[in-house]
């Protein structure tokens, strides 16, 4: 099989007001408005986006993933992941009107959620002031205080996952790299991939809900750890509370914080972490009690980090899962003192 897909390129959501989504993410995140189109959508890059951008946010009736965007290897690995899909019964379209690439296939998965392929696009080189002194560099480091430098991964929120895990290893090659399985039931609730050496760009959260399509949140990348605490400290100075972290998950080993944009979608910005570049890895399996949420035990998660877009009044993506009968047992078993 050859390999297909390189890296996660850009994700659009949708909010109910664009305007103070962007305001938003311009002056707490640090990222750059760099076009609107006709629909009114917002595109904006980091600066070290190698591409013209890695967000787009368009209106719409609540927070929610609208499609996540994948670079292919070649223009061939575009045709061949089109047909694999195709064969696999979920059948997309063909697009050549993109703002900043090319040709592109769009389909929606098993599970609801739209992705977006492609392999042509405009490399970005920043000029005038955003010109960078160092030429690997798109453009100059930016001088806002959070700043991340690229778009990391995306995590959704899926009725099965190992279903989807399999599903999206099978058909388009994502290595799966580990799962977090309940201690006290036999429950798979937690599942990350990866189409490179990353530990994953691609997370999936058991949805307990009847929506499909969801998404749990996206995350962007900061160069070191001293960067994600700034963060933190900059973002409460500035009036954006920080839902959970900073600390480290045990899956991925990476620094993490999360916090939520003004229509409440959830942001993460990560560091560190390992690398894998082993080819017949076996993705290992994790319990909570051995830190697969957070790696020192230590530290209690809030209960709103089970909470997934579109929201739904049923119970909603977990990474505990939720059972008839058990619905308290295992909602937050992370919220237990010591139970990673």
């Amino acid at each position: 099989m050859i390999k297909l897909l390189s890296h996660l390129s850009h994700v659009r959501i949708s909010t109910p007001d664009v305007a103070a989504s962007v305001q938003f993410y311009e002056e707490q995140v640090g990222v750059r408005l760099i076009h609107r189109d006709e629909t009114g959508a917002a595109y904006l890059r980091t600066w070290g986006d190698y591409y013209q951008y890695s967000l787009v946010i368009e209106e719409g009736p609540e927070p929610s993933l609208v499609s996540m965007a994948w670079r292919t290897t070649s223009a061939e690995a575009l045709d061949e992941a089109a047909k694999r899909i195709e064969a696999a019964g979920h059948a997309g379209t063909w697009n050549d009107t993109n703002y900043g690439y090319g040709r592109s296939y769009t389909f929606t998965g098993p599970y609801g959620h739209t992705m977006e392929l492609f392999w042509n696009v405009e490399k970005f080189a920043g000029e005038g002031e955003f010109a960078s002194i160092y030429p690997d560099r798109p453009e100059r480091r930016s001088r806002h205080a959070v700043a991340p430098r690229q778009l990391d991964h995306v995590t959704i929120a899926a009725s099965d996952v190992v279903g989807f895990a399999n599903w999206y290893s099978d058909v388009l090659g994502f290595r799966i790299m580990a799962h977090t399985v309940l201690e006290h039931a036999d429950i798979n609730v937690f599942s990350v991939l990866t189409t490179n050496e990353k530990s994953h760009d691609l997370g999936v959260v058991l949805d307990s809900s009847a929506r499909a399509g969801r998404i749990n949140h996206f995350a962007y990348w900061v160069d070191t750890r001293e960067d994600l605490l700034q963060a933190a400290d900059i973002l409460m100075e500035n009036g954006t509370p920080i839902e959970y972290g900073p600390s480290i998950h045990g899956i991925g080993e990476q620094n993490f914080l999360y916090f939520r944009d003004p229509s409440g979608m959830r942001i993460e910005v990560n560091t560190g972490g390992y690398r894998n570049y082993v080819p017949d890895w076996e993705a290992k399996t994790w319990r909570p009690s051995q830190g697969s949420n957070n790696f020192y035990r230590n530290g209690q998660m809030p209960l709103s980090m089970t909470e997934s877009f579109p929201p739904d009044d049923a119970p909603t993506a977990t990474e505990e899962g939720v059972l008839p009968g058990t619905e308290e047992a295992l909602l937050n078993p992370y919220a237990v003192q010591g139970q990673g």
